[in-house]
């Protein structure tokens, strides 16, 4: 095996209650990772429970993919780096992994929940295609989780103990070259403040002719949704809406893109009359306005539909 440096950059927002396990798991089983800590202005006792090790705090929330270009533009050029979500603890050493990611230029671990399985539908994907996107968003697949198009999507019919290459594994736990990074410019930071930077990345490294490897010898536990959790529905919903299409004009055909657009509208509407119906039994006596959040979605997809170029600004 190669011996190069590698160094575990960890984005952590409000991450106090999970730093802590995240790192020391790293010094058990890759002591010969660096790490750095890159914190996106955590408001709890991050900073303090991340020191000795070296940190970089910022005093705005720079969103994922702007933490993640902070961390890896101070690590030399021929190092390879390790994303690490700051809920993930690994479980084995990283040998294997550093291996794969030499030989492709990228290389992803599976990721197991608390009971020790695979997280089955998210620790590896192919990437979307318009069909897989309006899907979710039209929410089939949640009604149907095996349907054809998901099943695709989410490798439901990928073995998950056996190595192989694959489009779309997860960024919270993902290896690169360095020279990978340089190559695609980063993380495309335009995708704020989370949400698809991680598969636009790997999107953008297959265009470019980089291998990804998946090698579930190699092992992290898994919380999931961490720092998304601590964000309103209001929030995740618009966050998540506006960086899919953002995705969609990227990446998909101009015609499918407007397809996308009009799912993003058709799916928004029931969503809104639950959310409004929910929060009227709850705060009944409360002038609350819970369809606010979806009718900007709607107005932002809306947008998009006749100026792609919209996906771009600021909603």
């Amino acid at each position: 095996m190669l011996l190069l440096a590698v160094t575990a950059v960890i984005v952590t927002y409000n991450s106090a209650a999970v730093i802590e396990s995240c790192l020391e798991a790293l010094q058990l089983h890759a002591p010969e990772a660096s790490i750095i800590v890159v914190d996106n202005a955590s408001s709890d006792r991050t900073a303090e429970r991340v020191l000795p090790v070296p940190l970089i705090a910022n005093s705005t929330n720079r969103g994922f993919a702007g933490a993640v270009n902070q961390g890896v533009s101070q690590i030399p050029p021929t190092d390879l780096v390790l994303l690490v979500n700051p809920d993930a603890e690994l479980l084995t050493p990283i040998g294997p992994l550093i291996e794969a990611c030499v030989l492709n230029g990228l290389a992803a671990g599976k990721l197991v929940g608390e009971n020790g399985k695979a997280q089955k539908g998210f620790t590896i994907r192919r990437f979307p295609t318009s069909a897989s996107l309006i899907f979710e968003l039209l929410g089939i697949n949640r009604l149907w989780p095996g349907n054809p198009v998901n099943r695709r999507y989410r490798y439901f019919d990928r073995d998950l103990e056996q190595t192989g290459p694959v489009e779309q594994p997860a960024g919270a736990f993902l290896m690169f070259r360095r020279d990978v990074w340089e190559k695609l410019g980063g993380f495309d930071e335009r995708f704020f403040p989370i949400w698809f930077e991680d598969v636009d990345f790997c999107r953008r490294a297959a265009i470019h002719g980089f291998g990804i490897e998946y090698v579930p010898s190699v092992c992290a536990r898994h919380a999931g949704g961490h720092s998304v959790n601590l964000l309103s529905s209001k929030a995740r919903a618009t966050h998540w809406c506006v960086s899919l299409l953002r995705y969609a004009a990227k990446h998909c055909p101009p015609l499918m893109f407007r397809a996308t657009c009009l799912a993003v509208v058709f799916g928004s509407i029931p969503r809104m009359v639950l959310a409004a119906v929910q929060i009227k039994r709850e705060d009944a006596n409360q002038n609350l306005r819970p369809s606010g959040s979806y009718l900007k979605i709607i107005s932002f997809a809306s947008q998009c539909f006749w100026s792609p170029e919209r996906a771009w600004r600021a909603l």
